[in-house]
């Protein structure tokens, strides 16, 4: 038998990422048994805080006490608001699970319950994903961590981690079939209508122009990008007039933002794309030309690599033409 602890740290913890795994893998295990087989796994939460009150007190989680549970076999560790106290508030908690998985223990975190994972140290050197709208503070924090923010899943030596939102019902798909079977998995997936297939997050991320850095002299190259996207932008020129080395100008602007200025400009220009698309008014050739891009293909190539759709596949899946009357 296979212990499965969910453990509840303090903060504000989104309380889907605990009922949706306990409801699932123990469906999971009902599965198995009637396929013929001895009961998989035994589902506890657990935490080092008698009591969580959630949503403004209308729910509550009381695990059980994390110290009566000496080894488990997988630990999952729920989505949970990042703020700047989280890791301060839960440094047991973060020295527990580093303890277990050390002691041969698998570890899946879900969504910004990666910032609870990174802290143990056990991320360093290895890649994993998270929400996308967390991808800046989680880079600032944790260097030395692979940030996969396209990815819906990641798995390596025993650790997994997922990206945002309610895509944690992917991870507990996939755990399903890592512990018991794929034809659990699909049974599982088919029950609660989750699309077991889904592998990114691409098509759900926005894209926000990061300006809080500091550096005035990229804000001003930002902006310069921003209000000529339908131009050919030149860096060298723009680096000329901003009085600085392109090759400064780009180091520059990779501290600052993240992304070199040709991906800064890529991910400007799709961005403007999508929020058109989905209002429907104007072709694709129109956006394209909108955007800055004359060739059609490496419009399409930019945009799905952004988004991991195509622009018709994109318009066809988030504008739809009102049907109330």
């Amino acid at each position: 038998m296979k212990l499965v602890t969910i453990v509840v740290p303090e903060g504000d913890v989104n309380l889907s990422s605990i009922t949706g795994s306990f409801e699932i893998l123990t469906r999971a295990n009902d599965i198995w048994q009637k396929l013929g087989n001895k009961p998989l796994m035994d589902v506890r939460i657990a935490g080092f805080i008698p009591e969580l009150k959630l949503d403004a007190g209308f729910f509550s989680i009381n695990p059980v006490n994390i110290d009566d549970i000496e080894k488990t076999d997988l630990l999952i560790i729920p989505s949970v608001s990042y703020d700047a106290d989280l890791l301060q508030k839960n440094d047991q908690l973060i020295k527990w699970i580093k303890e277990q998985y050390l002691g041969g223990t698998e570890v899946a975190s879900m969504c910004s319950g990666a910032f609870l994972l990174a802290a143990t140290g056990l991320l360093d050197g290895k890649s994993c994903c998270t929400h996308w709208n967390l991808a800046p503070d989680f880079k600032r924090l944790f260097p030395n961590i692979t940030l996969q923010i396209d990815k819906l899943i990641t798995a390596e030596r025993g650790i997994y981690t997922n990206g945002g939102g309610y895509s944690f019902l992917n991870l507990i798909l996939f755990l399903v079939g890592e512990y018991f079977n794929r034809e659990v998995a699909i049974i599982c997936s088919k029950i609660f209508q989750i699309d077991i297939e889904r592998s990114s997050q691409s098509p759900f991320h926005i894209f926000r122009t990061q300006k809080n850095h500091g550096d005035d002299l990229i804000s001003k190259a930002q902006t310069y990008i921003e209000e000529n996207l339908s131009e050919k932008i030149s860096f060298e020129e723009l680096a000329s007039k901003l009085a600085i080395s392109r090759r400064n100008f780009d180091r520059r602007f990779i501290k600052a933002v993240g992304n070199t200025p040709v991906e800064y400009l890529q991910r400007v220009k799709v961005e403007v794309a999508k929020s058109t698309l989905e209002k429907g008014k104007k072709s694709i050739y129109e956006v394209m030309n909108e955007v800055g891009y004359s060739d059609d293909k490496a419009f399409r190539g930019v945009f799905k690599k952004i988004t991991g759709l195509s622009p018709l596949d994109y318009k066809a899946r988030y504008f739809k033409e009102s049907v109330l009357v």
